[in-house]
């Protein structure tokens, strides 16, 4: 396989969809996100990297972060996660708290809003400091020490961040919180605030694409509990578009409202594509065709 001939040719197509869409300005700190940028990278099981346009340009992961921090839980020992959280699609926005009462304060899944927010407090509790474990691990797996978290982010998503807080609060009163609610309310702006790169994403992504092997060679999951991400990433990662992406796509992602979408090919490759122009869903527009387009032209899906 070519990568990068497919990732120019790739470009070459998402090209005239960068731009649509709008930034996540409800995160003032984001607002000002320049909606032209587009970048992409794959990196294959044995360590091959390739990228286009700004596809080491850095950006707010936000959600994308979620799937890293369920793999950290479950890699402290923490499968009794899926007792407090469930596995099923929300067909709701991924900060809605309809749901939430209706099913007595436990979470559809782990990647919307309320479903990290537990996984964020198991963390919190198996490590003892559930935001730092997460940047050390990404540093690891992406091979930059520079990875960091955006303060700015941070600040911004804490002084916006009453929605959050009501879903905290409302998991607390059903005891499905261990931990103090500003102390996982903080721990969870930070995860969300990392800044990464496609390249670093996609590099950092990849024990989902060796079946839980790390970078370098050790294991963080067993086979199974890494086909656990990659499925609840498929049917529950794009918020409420993820039957639409897995009928154009046909992988495993996960999305996040920085503009970012991590993609895996069990056994092949991990991707991420970038562009912070969001549809309605809150999915970058270009980054969903280019996915599309990606798994058209190699032929590649889990189906």
């Amino acid at each position: 396989m070519d990568y990068q001939a497919v990732l120019e040719e790739v470009a070459a197509f998402a090209r005239p969809l960068v731009g649509r869409g709008q930034v996540a300005d409800y995160i003032p700190a984001l607002a000002g996100v320049d909606t032209g940028r587009f970048g992409m990278a794959v990196v294959d099981i044995d360590g091959g990297v390739y990228g286009v346009g700004d596809w080491e340009h850095p950006f707010s992961v936000q959600s994308i972060s979620k799937a890293f921090s369920l793999a950290l839980v479950l890699a402290e020992g923490g499968g009794r996660i899926w007792e407090r959280v469930g596995t099923e699609p929300s067909g709701n926005p991924f900060n809605s708290l309809v749901q939430l009462e209706y099913e007595n304060g436990i979470p559809r899944n782990p990647f919307i809003n309320a479903g990290a927010l537990v996984v964020t407090d198991r963390l919190q509790t198996l490590t003892g400091d559930a935001s730092t474990t997460m940047l050390e691990f990404l540093r690891a797996e992406s091979g930059n020490p520079d990875v960091s978290f955006d303060p700015a982010v941070a600040a911004s998503e804490t002084e916006h961040g009453d929605r959050n807080a009501a879903l905290a609060h409302f998991m607390a009163s059903y005891g499905n919180l261990d931990n103090p609610v500003p102390t996982v309310l903080e721990h969870y702006f930070w995860q969300c605030s990392i800044e990464m790169s496609c390249r670093d994403l996609a590099l950092a992504g990849g024990f989902l694409a060796r079946h839980g092997l790390r970078a370098d060679g050790t294991r963080l999951l067993p086979r199974r509990e890494a086909k656990q991400i990659n499925a609840v990433m498929l049917t529950c990662g794009t918020y409420d578009a993820a039957g639409d992406f897995a009928y154009r796509v046909g992988l495993p992602g996960k999305s996040g409202v920085g503009g970012g979408i991590v993609a895996v090919i069990p056994g092949r490759c991990t991707l991420c594509v970038w562009s912070p122009g969001l549809d309605t869903r809150g999915n970058s527009v270009a980054g969903v065709a280019a996915l599309d387009h990606f798994t058209t032209l190699t032929g590649w899906s889990v189906f």
